[in-house]
């Protein structure tokens, strides 16, 4: 990273000093690159008409939408309930809440209801099929969806009344195993929009959660140290049972949402495979091979300062778990790569039964993102109606095409804004402001 560099990444945040500036040469320039990659990837900028048309349409009146779905949905709006998300987050999918009783914890994760707006009959349902994903550059993202539908009506925002698909969770306190899973259609109102830091603070100063609220009644503070004791204790079982876990120093706030997010993703998949019996969207991650593994796990004993424990050596999981928790700092990245560079893509297949390798799940699949993700929205669908699309193969394989091209496109682009000079951390985080020139 270049000194002019450097001192772009260190300026702040959006919370701070605002954002990176640029002229308007530079801005044209990024725009010229982005349409580009756009058109290398056939990744779609702009909403046809008729689907801007339609989500306008969906979108009005929504307050009295609401109202008309309470009598046929669960009203949990008077149960304390939060986002915790990214700074420059523009959606928010999902929204947690928890109890904690004498013989139980009680999960609830709240997700969108995007199916309530997008349908099959619907050209937005179309648009999202084609589009398959949003995708997330510095400073500029290509929704799945409309962004009236994705930034407002179905984005679980703050101190507004929304349509959710709640997954319930009872978890034994012992084994932290499902004893009962219930999935339905409600009505939620988020009390909180956290971002991670503001999640932090709270954990470590309770009484930070007052100045966040509207509402000084609601018992945020205990609840979000009742949801990282928790989360704590699923991401714990998790790396017992072979889970890998390549970045061990994530901090809680993150680590309460990506375990919740798990544990409910997870409670839907046992519901449509053992359940039902029924085709989805899964999730499927093959493993490497004993060589591959083998390779991986030499490179990584032979780096300096590291040491991967003897009696880990059987399980490739849990021995990369192990190392990383001693390794030295300057060393886990090359321990990361090592990894990752033997692990064959995750992909979306029909059927389950691959399993994932780099979670140790028999079967899982995603449902806790179907504002940004189709295998998301297919998956509500089918949880909600019972109706497997006729071309689910078919649409598994271009699911995980576009990823693929999302995530090349996103890494081609961040490495053209440090070729221009430019620090994509920092443009990510703080986003572009262009100037005049004459300024």
């Amino acid at each position: 990273m270049t000194t002019e560099q450097d001192e772009q990444a260190q300026a702040g945040t959006v919370e701070g000093q605002g954002p990176v500036e640029i002229d308007e040469e530079m801005a044209r320039h990024l725009a010229n690159k982005r349409e580009e990659l756009f058109e290398k990837f056939e990744i779609r900028d702009e909403f046809p008409p008729e689907v801007v048309e339609e989500a306008e349409e969906r979108s009005e009146n929504i307050e009295a939408q609401i109202e008309a779905e309470v009598d046929e949905r669960r009203d949990l709006r008077e149960m304390t309930t939060w986002t915790t998300d990214p700074i420059d987050a523009q959606d928010f999918d999902d929204a947690i809440s928890i109890e904690v009783r004498d013989d139980e914890y009680v999960l609830w994760v709240h997700i969108a209801d995007v199916t309530h707006y997008v349908t099959p009959d619907t050209a937005m349902w179309e648009e999202a099929r084609e589009r398959a994903n949003t995708v997330y550059l510095p400073a500029y993202t290509m929704h799945m969806l409309p962004p009236v539908l994705a930034e407002t009506v179905c984005s679980l925002v703050a101190n507004e009344d929304r349509l959710a698909h709640t997954v319930e969770m009872h978890l034994d306190k012992e084994d932290l195993g499902y004893e009962e899973i219930d999935i339905y259609k409600s009505v939620i109102r988020s009390d909180a929009r956290l971002t991670y830091t503001e999640c932090e603070t709270i954990l470590d100063e309770p009484e930070a959660a007052d100045d966040l609220l509207e509402d000084t009644d609601v018992d945020l503070a205990e609840k979000c140290q009742d949801v990282w004791e928790l989360a704590d204790s699923m991401h714990q079982q998790r790396k017992e049972e072979g889970s890998l876990v390549l970045n061990p120093a994530r901090d809680r706030a993150h680590t309460i949402i990506e375990e919740c997010m798990l544990k409910a993703n997870k409670a839907v998949t046992h519901e449509l495979m053992w359940d039902r019996g029924v085709e989805a969207m899964y999730r499927v991650h093959p493993q490497p091979s004993p060589e591959e593994w083998d390779e991986a796990l030499q490179e990584i004993q032979d780096l300096n300062g590291v040491s991967i424990p003897g009696e880990a050596w059987d399980d490739p999981r849990k021995a990369v778990n192990a190392t990383l928790e001693d390794a030295p700092g300057r060393q886990l990245d090359k321990i990361q790569r090592a990894v990752m560079f033997v692990m064959p893509r995750a992909k979306y297949m029909s059927d389950p039964f691959g399993g994932h390798h780099a979670l140790n799940f028999e079967i899982y699949g995603h449902f806790t993102s179907p504002i940004r993700r189709l295998s998301d929205l297919i998956n509500h669908w089918i949880v909600y109606t019972n109706d497997v699309p006729d071309d689910l193969p078919a649409l598994c394989e271009h699911a995980s095409d576009k990823q693929k091209d999302a995530e090349q496109c996103e890494r081609e682009y961040k490495q053209f804004l440090e070729e221009v000079g430019l620090d994509a951390h920092a443009v990510n985080n703080r986003g572009l402001e262009v100037v005049d020139d004459e300024e």
